[in-house]
Order: C-alpha cells, then structure tokens, then sequence
C-alpha cells in the first residue's frame, strides 16, 4: 500500500478509522490483532465476538481462553504467535460475515500477513479457511491437512474454540480429540521448518 511506512503500528492506526463497511456503523471498536510481527506461526478466526469487541483484542472470550489452552498445551506461548480475524469489526449477533465484508477488510488482512510474514497460517473454522483457500469443503474435511499457500507459506485448517465449547467430548475422534492431535502436528511443523535442511 504505498504512501505508509510498512510497520504493523502504521497499519493499525489506519485499521481503527476505518469505514470501508456497514460493520463500522455499530462497532465498539476496531479489533485489529496482536502479536510480534515478524513471527513464524499465526492464527486467522472469522470476526470479534462481544468481548473482543469490548477489549479491541482478539480472542479473549471463552473461545480466545481455550485457545490459549490449547497452545499452552504444547507449549507454545500466545506471545509468541500472532492472531487476528478474518474481519475487524463484529458482527450484529456474532452472524457469519459476508463476502462484501471480508473483501473490505481483505486489505487489512493481507497487509498483516505481509507485515507478519509467517511461515504457517492457522485458520480457525469454516470462514477463513474458505476465504483464504478458496475452497468451500467443510472443515471436517480440511483441517488437520497443510495446504501450501502463497509466497510459501503454509495454511493449516483447524476447529474453531468455539466450536469445541459447543462440543466438549474429549473421546477419541470426537472435535477437542482431533484438535489436540492437530495442534501437535502444527508444532512439529513448525520444529520442521525451524531445522536447517541437511546438506546433500
């Protein structure tokens, strides 16, 4: 985007004055994301909730504390990755957004990822997995899979909390099962592409 200095803070300062949609109209306010940016692994939801919207922080309800959990489960620190939504302002009644909407924010959303520049993308359910692939299988189908993605990064489809809170079972096969098994698979994925690669 020319005419900016290319720092995530340039970037958020233009995000919270922004009215490129209708979702402006009722906002509290502009939830951008947060994290260190450059950094290897990020994470991609659909659009702030009623306690995001309230804090301007992503993931802080119910879902964001379980998904906080769940890195902590393998020992990655929510400091340490970075995490955002597909949208940047909520919703009426937390409803799915439009394409109108994410083509709004799609900008934004693409200049974080320049500026964060990730070697992985997680997406959190079916919207920004579906956005970002431009595939519209469900995602029981997708997730747990690495899809190779533009400027090689890497797209890893998994549930979104808040579909695990809905969902509780722990049995094997059950949603919380496989997203246990899908978040060490993103940690060995990203010890893989931390190894140097051996010399032939």
């Amino acid at each position: 985007m020319p005419g900016f200095s290319p720092s995530i803070e340039d970037l958020r300062e233009r995000v919270l004055s922004c009215r490129r949609c209708p979702l402006s109209e009722n906002r509290t306010q502009v939830v951008f994301g947060e994290g260190p940016a450059p950094t290897e692994l990020m994470f991609i939801g659909e659009a702030p909730g009623e306690v995001e919207d309230e804090t301007g922080r992503p993931f802080v309800g119910p879902a964001g504390q379980l998904l906080t959990r769940i890195l902590e489960s393998v020992g990655i620190r929510r400091e340490e990755v970075y995490i955002t939504n597909v949208v940047k302002c909520r919703p009426p009644g937390n409803r799915v957004p439009t394409k109108e909407e994410m083509a709004a924010c799609w900008e934004w959303l693409s200049a974080q990822i320049g500026l964060v520049r990730p070697k992985l993308i997680v997406t959190l359910g079916n919207t920004p997995t579906h956005w970002l692939l431009g595939r519209n299988d469900g995602i029981n189908a997708l997730r747990g899979r690495f899809f190779p993605w533009k400027g090689g990064i890497e797209i890893f489809p998994m549930f979104h909390p808040s579909y695990l809170l809905r969902n509780p079972s722990k049995a094997k096969g059950s949603p919380k099962y496989l997203t246990w098994e899908d978040i060490k698979a993103v940690k060995e994925r990203l010890s893989s592409l931390r190894s140097p690669t051996p010399a032939n």
